[in-house]
């Protein structure tokens, strides 16, 4: 394996659609794209693979529960030797607006557990992330993470997912810069 493409959610049908399992929504968006599924067992987490561009992919979704996300993780990384900076995780992030996308190489949890859990199972804050915004809480947070998109949303956050989706053909075809290019700048490709 090349890359370990990471999205984070909850697994279980009432978590399907809510703003917390952006990188899952991801994730299943990637699969469609690339004709694979995401449906075997392994990692604590289900996976799916690609190539493209002459590299191979692994799609994780942790089964975790999202505050647990690092403990699946870091399970596929030791497996495969994957370096953290060919660790691409993608998540929801309440620091944006519903359907802002933007892409770093490494950073802090920014208070996401999610995140919180795989630095701390990796032990590095070194590993390239993709974080689609699901709005501010004006209420509060579990509730509002834990809530499903309204419908005047969700037309944003798949515009969000698709340009996510977008960036990850671009990292793989150039790397990371042209990605970080692309997702983060208003370029249209």
């Amino acid at each position: 394996m090349d890359y370990i493409i990471a999205g984070l959610g909850n697994p279980g049908e009432r978590y399907t659609f809510t703003r917390h399992n952006a990188g899952f929504l991801a994730i299943d968006y990637l699969a469609q794209a690339f004709n694979t599924k995401v449906d075997r067992i392994k990692f604590k987490g289900l996976i799916g693979s690609f190539e493209y561009a002459d590299k191979k992919v692994l799609l994780l979704k942790p089964m975790t529960y999202m505050n647990s996300s690092g403990d699946s993780i870091v399970e596929a990384v030791n497996f495969y030797k994957i370096k953290p900076e060919k660790l691409i995780v993608i998540y929801d992030d309440i620091a944006f607006d519903v359907g802002v996308v933007k892409m770093r190489k490494k950073g802090s949890d920014g208070g996401h557990n999610g995140v919180k859990s795989i630095i701390q199972r990796l032990g590095t804050e070194e590993f390239p992330r993709i974080r689609i915004g699901i709005g501010v809480p004006k209420e509060d947070m579990v509730k509002y993470v834990l809530s499903e998109f309204e419908d005047f949303e969700k037309q944003k956050i798949f515009k969000a997912i698709e340009k996510a989706a977008q960036g990850i053909k671009i990292l793989l075809e150039s790397g990371i810069d042209r990605a970080m290019n692309y997702i983060n700048g208003d370029v249209v490709v």
